[in-house]
């Protein structure tokens, strides 16, 4: 089926580094039909978008092959059974076989420095070490032919050289009468010990990142109980179909998206919305896939399945994030891409140097492969990813989704956030916030007239009516008619009735100077109002209405949050300027702009960012409607509230699920938290190979302490981005 914005996405195997990954886009790059190509080393997964035109299934297997000519495999997309799970965390064989025969070779140095003499002879060196250089480390050799036949060099091409120096060169010792005490066996293969070490810890705590989302793709049931007839039948979840009336049992979780047909319970959506309490459901509430039920039976009629519901948009929304890369991460890539070749110079001219110096060319080849060894391009590769993974994940979790990994790079330079009011600040459904009927007239009894006239309507204000009054006695109308633009007339007990605006009331000849001053009150509040007139057996006014939309119970505390953090706030609204004006001074915003059209509120971020990006400041909208979509789209960072429409989430970069304002504060510090993580890990890895290299090329490194230092360093830089959940999960405690 061709499309504009195909994209595949692979999981990939045998990537041993970030050169790896680099290289493999490349080659991706290189496809006929290929658009753009994004390989991420931390996910393992290519993402590979395709040129306008181009059907999937076609290039499907021209990038399988691709990926293959590269040295790699695309491998199985699912998710782990538990067993597989549990034998990624156990160390492998290999692991296991270099650690048990490298421990001999290492045991007669760290007793030397107690007096003892433990040196093995030069035949048993070899015995050991040899199983270590071709069985345990025989990975390393698979990785470098692979790299060197495509044209390239990786992380596996050091190892391989530099271990294999070592060995090569304890032979010649061996072969030139040395004793034991003078060969380099035990290097190599502790090297590789190390290393394999490394690799195995990095790929557990690799596993950890991504743990946010295997916790929600955990979430989806594996069937669903369909209610067909008087039956109910189990099904697996993809034989359900939109339309299905799903039984959902108390304490199961919820298999669909959909509506609730019968029955009341609490339905928990922690995991998929961030909100903590359950949230009560009734007929007619929507319900999400993965939340979970609490004591109730609930009927669910099925709206979305697969790929189109909630939970798997969520999950492919921050994937997609994840495999993306910010500007930052293409940088580091390049230099990436030269790293590997530049170290094997630097090697050269280690030995070259300590050679020609000192003559003494054994500790030369030493010194060359210490070099090789101490060289980390996996530390400049998982930095940023592994940062990514961990901050989107756990923004996830909370409800917050970041659709653009360059919100990263934006949100720690906002300085003002402009809000739209209607259904961001506000609730978005009107409320009957006053009722004020004439003089002699009973309340209750006017009240219930009201939404006699009302009954029946769709219109948002006609359901506010109607909420006000349910406990009330129900009044019947009849010859109900509405009025466009004007309101509703029925007929009550044989008399004739309007519930409208002052404009179709003073048309109708009804005095509405009774109730003057609580008209002048409501419009000093900003509320809409309506009146409610008898007509019979002279026109007099019996009610005034006047309809508001209440605040959202976490917008203040948003807006002082942001203060708090130095950030100006903005109130962008179409609404008249009363109504504006009230909310902004309820909740303390800097500056209120009222009654703006759409294109307006684009053209006035446009101001803002004018003004802000000259000072390398930058611009937040946050907005839920279509109305807001240009607005968002114009900002530096658009924020989308959840509760509002496809349209004004796809134009921005990060979604709030919940809709509540104080994820804006949140979701800033979380990417400022996460963009901070990033540069720090940044800094490590680089760091931690410009004082490397120079160490081992000044013969301050031997090979072991530089396998040890190699391994560390790509550890440390996820560990150090496992540290981010903690920081994220405090935020919110």
């Amino acid at each position: 089926m061709p499309t504009d914005t195909a994209t595949l996405d692979l999981p990939i195997d045998g990537m041993t580094c970030a050169a790896c990954a680099t290289r493999l886009e490349k080659v991706l790059g290189k496809v006929p039909g290929v658009a753009e190509a994004a390989v991420n080393f931390a996910t393992e997964r290519a993402s590979v978008q395709l040129a306008s035109g181009v059907s999937l299934p076609e290039l499907a297997g021209e990038v399988a092959a691709a990926v293959h000519r590269a040295g790699f495999e695309v491998g199985q997309d699912k998710p782990p059974t538990a067993a597989e799970s549990a034998e990624a965390l156990q160390a492998p064989w290999a692991l296991w076989l270099s650690a048990a025969l490298s421990l001999p070779l290492l045991a007669p140095m760290l007793v030397m420095p107690l007096g003892l003499n433990w040196e093995l002879p030069a035949l048993w060196q070899w015995l050991l070490a040899t199983p270590v250089q071709f069985l345990a480390g025989a990975r390393f050799y698979k990785g470098a032919w692979a790299a060197l036949r495509a044209g390239g060099a990786n992380m596996d091409v050091l190892v391989a050289l530099g271990t294999s120096a070592a060995y090569g060169l304890s032979l010649w010792l061996w072969s030139e009468g040395h004793g034991g005490h003078h060969l380099y066996f035990e290097s190599a293969a502790v090297v590789i010990t190390l290393i394999l070490l490394g690799k195995w810890l990095e790929a557990r705590a690799k596993r950890q990142t991504s743990e946010a989302i295997r916790a929600l793709q955990a979430l989806k049931p594996a069937t669903a109980r369909v209610r067909r007839g008087a039956e109910e039948i189990e099904l697996p979840l993809e034989q359900v179909r939109p339309g299905d009336l799903v039984v959902v049992r108390p304490g199961e979780r919820v298999a669909v998206d959909g509506k609730v047909e019968e029955g009341e319970s609490e339905v928990d959506e922690a995991l998929l919305t961030g909100e903590s309490l359950p949230q009560v459901k009734h007929p007619g509430s929507r319900v999400i896939g993965g939340s979970v039920n609490g004591s109730g039976l609930l009927l669910v009629r099925t709206g979305a399945v697969g790929a189109a519901s909630t939970l798997s948009r969520i999950v492919a929304l921050v994937q997609a994030a994840q495999g993306r890369k910010p500007a930052v991460q293409k940088r580091v890539d390049q230099i990436s891409a030269v790293f590997v070749p530049v170290v094997v110079v630097i090697a050269a001219l280690t030995l070259l140097g300590w050679g020609l110096a000192r003559g003494d060319w054994a500790a030369a080849v030493v010194h060359a492969v210490s070099v090789l060894v101490i060289a980390c391009p996996c530390a400049l590769g998982l930095a940023t990813p592994a940062a990514i993974m961990v901050g989107l994940g756990a923004a996830a979790r909370r409800g917050i989704l970041i659709r653009d990994p360059d919100v990263l790079d934006v949100a720690p330079r906002v300085r003002v956030v402009a809000f739209d009011k209607t259904g961001t600040l506000t609730e978005g459904q009107p409320r009957l916030m006053a009722f004020t009927p004439a003089a002699g007239v009973a309340r209750d009894e006017a009240l219930a007239q009201a939404a006699a006239l009302q009954r029946g309507s769709e219109h948002p204000l006609a359901k506010a009516v109607l909420s006000a009054a349910e406990g009330l006695p129900a009044i019947s109308a009849e010859a109900l008619q509405a009025h466009a633009g004007r309101g509703m007339a029925g007929r009550i007990a044989g008399q004739e009735w309007r519930l409208g605006s002052a404009r179709w009331m003073q048309e109708l000849g009804v005095d509405l100077a009774p109730l003057t001053d609580a008209s002048q009150a409501a419009e000093q509040q900003g509320h809409s109002q309506s009146w409610l007139a008898c007509l019979q057996p002279t026109p007099r006014v019996v009610a005034l209405l006047a309809f508001g939309d209440a605040l959202k119970p976490g917008s203040k505390d948003a807006i002082a949050a942001l203060h708090a953090a130095g950030v100006r706030t903005v109130l962008l609204s179409g609404d008249h300027r009363a109504a504006a004006a009230r909310v902004a001074a309820q909740l303390g915003i800097d500056e209120v702009e009222a009654e703006v059209l759409p294109e307006h509120k684009a053209a006035r971020i446009e101001a803002l960012r004018a003004s802000l990006n000259a000072q390398g400041q930058a611009v937040a909208m946050v907005g839920d409607g279509i109305n807001d979509a240009p607005a968002l789209a114009a900002a530096d960072l658009g924020i989308a509230m959840g509760s509002g429409t496809d349209v004004a989430q796809q134009a921005a970069g990060l979604t709030l699920m919940r809709g509540d304002p104080r994820g804006v504060p949140l979701a800033l510090r979380v990417a400022q938290l996460t963009e901070s993580k990033i540069r720090q890990n940044l800094f490590w890895a680089f760091a931690y190979n410009a004082v490397g290299l120079p160490l081992a090329a000044f013969g301050l490194a031997n090979p072991m302490l530089a396998g040890a230092a190699m391994a560390a360093s790509s550890v440390s830089v996820v560990t150090s981005a496992l540290w981010l959940k903690r920081r994220v999960a405090r935020l919110t405690d």
